[in-house]
């Protein structure tokens, strides 16, 4: 039998608290729920999950915070839960590191594809790399942009030969640049491409987390095409 696949679920309304963890089980995740934002560090802690799933509104630590505080020490996928898609705290919560959002009140069915979809993003920037994204290298995998080297086989990424430490997320936004530099590629096929998402998406994601990789692999490699898109300078 394959492992269950382990979420962390924080969220402090106990009808919805209960009401997902059930469901989630029922589709073959492991769920740990907690009800604040500082037993939810804990329990990320203790029990090393697969997954966080974070409602931004919880007491003693918010979930903004808490994330945060989860991606000072791992790279473990998070997706935020907000009751409102307009709230700045959507924006918060990806600059925070988050990789994913869902908006609350949500459909059972939507939640369990958006983490499946996210954990297949960590599951690829882990390792599985796809053959034909391999091939797409080039040269043994390599690639080299100015100063920044991106090993598409090895999944590692170095600026002026300094190690640049990626979340799963920016890893395959990166990839999806650097398999295609100097094309410029669109917020919908970035959501599509790296979010998997099928459908039209807050392309507010993929504005933040261009600007995330941009601070770490430096502000002027990835160029805004105003009205068109994003594309990797060559």
């Amino acid at each position: 039998m394959a492992e269950q696949t382990h979420v962390l679920f924080v969220e402090d309304d106990d009808v919805i608290r209960e009401a997902t963890q059930l469901a989630l089980e029922r589709d073959g995740f492991a769920v740990t729920a907690m009800p604040d934002g500082l037993s939810g560090l804990e329990a990320f802690r203790a029990d090393q999950p697969d997954i966080a799933l974070l409602d931004v509104m919880v007491p003693g630590l918010d979930g903004v915070s808490l994330c945060r505080r989860i991606r000072d020490e791992s790279t473990v996928p998070v997706i935020m839960l907000s009751a409102r898609a307009d709230s700045i705290d959507v924006v918060l919560g990806l600059e925070a590191g988050a990789d994913d959002y869902v908006t609350k009140p949500f459909d059972g069915a939507v939640l369990v594809a958006r983490i499946r979809a996210v954990l297949r993003r960590f599951g690829h920037a882990s390792g599985d790399a796809k053959a034909d994204e391999s091939a797409a290298a080039g040269t043994g995998g390599v690639l080299t942009f100015g100063e920044l080297v991106v090993d598409t086989e090895g999944m590692e990424v170095r600026k002026s030969g300094v190690p640049v430490a990626l979340t799963p997320t920016e890893m395959r936004l990166l990839l999806e640049f650097s398999s295609a530099p100097g094309t410029v590629l669109s917020r919908d096929k970035l959501l599509e491409r790296v979010w998997d998402y099928g459908w039209g998406g807050d392309t507010r994601v993929v504005d933040v987390h261009v600007q995330r990789l941009r601070t770490k692999i430096g502000q002027d490699r990835i160029e805004t095409v105003r009205g068109f898109g994003y594309k990797l300078k060559a």
